[in-house]
């Protein structure tokens, strides 16, 4: 494994899992109130979306998203003193990433075919070749699939994510959107991967079957070509023995007339 997929995992397990559970719990042992502890637990996942910004020095549209979500939810519930809207902030980012895949069906690019892009990198020689590949329509519907899948996923993760916060304890509700998230990411990763490989194995017998094809109509054409070169060449000697024959009969008129006179 990697160094920067080490980073990564350790990314996760400080700023969006372990930490703010371990700090939630910390300053509830410690007698801080339900509402501020959500709030104060939520800073340590908002100072992981902005060490993720200053490290690759470009604003990830998911993670502002993320930002905006935590910062939402910190307010309402500092203002209503009501957990439960703390915990739904999580909620409402999935859900909005969720109709935004489903929105993004309406126009050519699906949102999941962005983020690969994106992830390739447009402007490197694997994301030309990937770019490339939407000429293929197998290509493009392989992509709606995907953003269906993943647009849907991610509304029902957001549907049970309010049902278990309006139905479990905060301690609970913290805990299962902290884990929730990442367990549904993991699914439609290697569902995602499963569909790739199935849709990549079929272009390879369509593109196969259309190879086979283009041989038998090249077989095709270059036996119509040799079938008329060879009616020519039929045609050639029997327009030569013809003239042949009006020639001798041409000669031995000549020669009768030759002896009449």
């Amino acid at each position: 494994m990697d160094t920067g997929r080490l980073r990564s995992i350790a990314m996760i397990a400080i700023f969006d899992i372990g930490g703010p559970l371990l700090a939630y719990h910390l300053l509830q042992s410690n007698g801080v109130g339900t509402v501020p502890a959500l709030v104060l637990s939520g800073v340590l996942p908002a100072i992981g979306v902005i060490i993720g910004i200053i490290r690759h020095r470009r604003v990830d549209a998911v993670g502002v998203l993320v930002l905006a979500g935590i910062v939402v939810g910190a307010v309402l519930g500092l203002v209503s003193h009501n957990p439960k809207l703390v915990l739904d902030e999580g909620s409402v980012s999935t859900g909005v990433f969720g109709l935004i895949c489903l929105g993004s069906l309406a126009t050519d690019k699906p949102m999941m075919y962005r983020f690969a892009l994106e992830f390739m990198g447009p402007d490197t020689e694997r994301g030309r070749e990937f770019a490339d590949l939407r000429q293929y329509k197998e290509f493009r519907r392989a992509f709606v699939v995907i953003t269906v899948v993943w647009g849907t996923a991610y509304l029902v993760e957001a549907a049970v994510r309010v049902l278990i916060v309006q139905e479990t304890s905060a301690g609970t509700a913290l805990a299962v959107s902290k884990v929730l998230p990442y367990a549904v990411a993991a699914v439609l990763i290697a569902w995602t991967v499963g569909y790739g490989r199935l849709q990549k194995r079929r272009g390879d017998r369509i593109a196969a079957a259309y190879a086979a094809a283009a041989e038998a109509n090249e077989a095709a054409e270059a036996g119509r070509t040799a079938e008329a070169g060879r009616t020519a060449e039929t045609e050639e000697v029997d327009g030569r023995v013809e003239s042949a024959e009006v020639g001798d009969a041409t000669a031995q008129a000549d020669t009768g007339d030759a002896h009449h006179r």
